[in-house]
């Protein structure tokens, strides 16, 4: 095969670890620049919502909740910029790619076509059944502000502490899925020192984070998503359509876009077949390793979801009446991403492994590159170059950069109000709540950072992580959602079931490792099969002690006792309003405010949490609570908040239950297991027909990510614009004109 001297000078820069085909300034400009750009628009926007809408980043309500406010497409889109993490394209076409023996050093599970599908359809179905626990948020603990929380107010201090530890671990093991891979890749592209890269990824999303709050997040979560669409649509039109390809791309050397991928996988497959895929194919679903693979996801991906604060956070978010809707519609727009980029680059890294433009060529990746994720950006230089190794640094950035701004945004939260109001001071103002947020923010930047430096001091990549996460914190997993979707779950299986199945599973992992491998080593360990044991062992124990604990040991001890403060904090956060004649220190006008009659909710249409009652008759309290002059924040930080109505309730859960049913039916069960069944290797029109289906279903992601929160926030835009124009007009004086109560994002 004729080389290309263009390409050939790339291939020789390549290194055991990286596959450098950018200067190190490249890579700088894009953390450091492009984060100051993100940090200034999100001042910008931070300027504009607090001077011509109806929120406040100044209130801890409006900073750690959004004021409860956000519309389906906003929370959609979070949902799906939060969850497309580096790992999310990188691991997607790790486990995509294969190349002869390579497989044996990687210690990876290499699956081939089915690696995307099984990606997308495990994390697609922790996201569709959390939309069961938003609805249990909205309906049985409207006022709280974190999981934790939620826990403290149904079992007490020392199962909130658990839920506390579990959660922050989870969020840690989270971040450095985030950092550690996007610092290796952009090291690994650019040369860039990976420590530096490590330190400044964090912080400089802190700085939008504490400007704005979770609004802003949303809100560079929309950006960040734009961009990410832009680039997949880039790499699958350079991968599918050869008229649109560059001179010198993937159509010249594979020439006929898909039938000519194709024929490449049918060509890697002869000649470097992959171990325990049925006929050595990289084109059938016939894969033991895919169903290990399968499985980790799926016991891994009820941590990463049902025990991470960012995603109790975008429910607690979401407006009541709208919150099952978006976990639906994000859960079906994220499945797209995986699912196409994987297959276009991972299954494209296969394709070129061989060819003259291959960063490595004439050898594959090393284990040590594609274990760090370089399979999807091998595939981005082989296709465009330069440009295309800019471009993937670009997407990976900005997927780090979304998914690092919400757990920021979501430790912060666990410290402001499960560490320092209920342990240090619960008569914290809410000025004062700001500021441990903010401070928050930047402790967990830097102790992220710090842990992220250890682990890649210790040759620790992001697939390791991924791979044991579900080990560590899977225990708590499944108790975490039990707690609010199982009324029976008690206090004392809430507390022992998290512990009991972390030991258990660390156990199993460890002597997995050790009989099955030989040694303990970071690789052996990260062996997905010796992963796969302490994982169903954790996840598994956890689970089983909740149920059976919950019947030997019934009954639930909250944490309020007899002080009035406590009792006052638990009422607020389970949406439970006093009895009209107390004495403990809120005032007989609080308690009037809005009050409704239980026996009478389902009768009505519910009530818009964002709705402010009659300040005459509903005023702060001024002793922890300094006046925004804005009645929807004033309220819902002093008053409390009503729980989602029961024939809404009933709605809402009959519609994610039956989803959640055709989903798992069609989707994880019926399409899969039948094409693993049938050991069917893809014929060139079934290829043909998967690229197709993979690339339509990125564009209706799109369209709900992209198109939907334009439509519903247009109102919102329009006011914003009619408050600037008038200050522009009247010289800075109409600002408060432009404010509207009901302009909301």
């Amino acid at each position: 095969m004729r080389k290309s001297p263009s390409y050939t000078s790339w291939a020789m820069m390549a290194t055991h670890d990286g596959i450098q085909v950018l200067d190190s300034g490249v890579g700088y400009g894009v953390v450091i620049g492009i984060g100051a750009f993100f940090a200034l628009l999100m001042l910008a926007l931070t300027w504009l919502q607090n001077r011509y809408t109806a929120y406040s980043t100044k209130q801890a309500e409006e900073f750690n909740t959004a004021s409860r406010s956000v519309k389906p497409g906003l929370i959609a889109a979070g949902i799906v910029s939060s969850w497309t993490w580096s790992s999310t394209l990188l691991t997607s076409s790790t486990f995509a790619y294969s190349y002869g023996g390579h497989r044996i050093l990687t210690k990876i599970c290499v699956i081939q076509i089915c690696g995307p599908m099984w990606y997308g359809a495990m994390g697609t179905s922790q996201i569709l059944l959390f939309s069961l626990i938003a609805i249990k948020i909205k309906s049985n603990a409207p006022g709280a502000h974190t999981m934790p929380e939620i826990i403290l107010s149904r079992h007490g201090k020392p199962a909130h502490l658990t839920y506390l530890f579990f959660g922050l671990a989870t969020n840690m093991l989270v971040g450095a899925c985030l950092v550690l891979g996007g610092a290796q890749v952009t090291a690994g592209l650019s040369g860039v020192n990976v420590y530096g890269t490590i330190f400044l990824i964090p912080l400089v999303v802190a700085a939008y984070v504490i400007a704005g709050g979770l609004r802003s997040t949303f809100i560079a979560d929309y950006a960040h998503t734009v961009i990410h669409f832009a680039a997949i649509f880039v790499f699958c039109f350079e991968m599918y359509v050869p008229s649109l390809s560059s001179a010198g791309s993937i159509a010249g050397r594979l020439s006929g876009g898909i039938d000519g991928f194709y024929r490449a996988l049918q060509e890697a497959g002869e000649t470097n077949p992959v171990p325990g895929n049925h006929g050595g194919s990289y084109l059938t679903f016939k894969s033991n390793d895919g169903l290990v693979f399968a499985v980790d996801l799926l016991v891994a991906g009820f941590a990463n979801v049902w025990l991470d604060q960012a995603y109790w956070q975008r429910a607690i978010a979401s407006r009541p009446e709208t919150s099952v809707r978006a976990y639906l519609f994000g859960g079906v727009a994220w499945y797209g991403i995986p699912f196409a980029f994987g297959t276009a680059m991972g299954l494209g890294c296969v394709a070129l492994t061989g060819t003259a433009s291959f960063p490595t060529f004439p050898d594959p990746l090393t284990a040590a590159q594609n274990g760090a994720g370089l399979s999807a950006p091998a595939s981005a230089v082989a296709l465009l170059g330069r440009g295309g190794a800019g471009l993937m640094l670009l997407l990976l950035f900005m997927a780090v950069t979304s998914s690092t701004s919400a757990e920021l945004i979501a430790v912060s939260s666990l410290i402001t109000f499960d560490v320092y109001k209920t342990y240090l001071k619960p008569a914290a103002s809410s000025t004062e709540l700001v500021k441990i947020s903010h401070l928050g923010i930047i402790i967990y930047a830097l102790i992220l950072a710090a842990f992220c430096c250890i682990l890649n001091a210790v040759n620790i990549n992001l697939t390791w992580v991924l791979t044991i996460l579900g080990v560590l914190v899977g225990g708590a997993s499944i108790p975490v959602g039990l707690v609010l979707l199982w009324p029976r779950m008690s206090t004392v299986a809430t507390l022992a079931a998290p512990w009991v199945g972390l030991a258990f599973g660390m156990l199993a992992w460890l002597l997995t490792t050790r009989y099955r491998s030989g040694r303990i080593t970071v690789e052996t360990s990260g062996d997905v099969l010796n992963a796969l044991a302490g994982n169903l062992v954790s996840a598994g124990t956890g689970t089983v002690l909740a149920v059976v604990l919950s019947f030997v040991y019934p009954g639930q001890h909250a944490a309020s006792g007899d002080d009035p403060e406590a009792r006052r904090r638990m009422d607020k956060i389970n949406g439970v309003r006093p009895p009209r004649a107390s004495t403990d220190g809120v005032s007989d006008s609080q308690q009037v405010a809005g009050e409704k009659s239980r026996d009478g909710r389902g009768d009505r249409e519910p009530s818009d949490a964002t709705t402010p009652p009659d300040t005459a008759l509903d005023p702060p309290p001024t002793d922890t609570l300094a006046s925004t002059g804005n009645a929807i924040v004033d309220f819902l930080e002093a008053s409390y908040i009503e729980p989602m109505a029961p024939d809404e309730v009933r709605k809402a859960t009959r519609l994610a239950q039956g989803f959640n049913l055709v989903y798992w039916l069609l989707v994880i069960l019926l399409v899969p297991f039948t094409l693993f069944g049938t050991q069917w290797e893809f014929t060139l029109a079934g290829f043909r027909g998967w690229c197709v289906v993979s690339f339509i279903w990125v564009w209706c992601s799109m369209g709900i990510c992209v198109v939907w929160p334009l439509v519903e926030s247009r109102g919102t835009m329009a006011g914003i614009a009619r408050g600037l124009f008038r200050d522009v007009r009247s010289g800075g004086g109409g600002g408060e004109r432009g404010r509207s109560e009901e302009s909301t994002v």
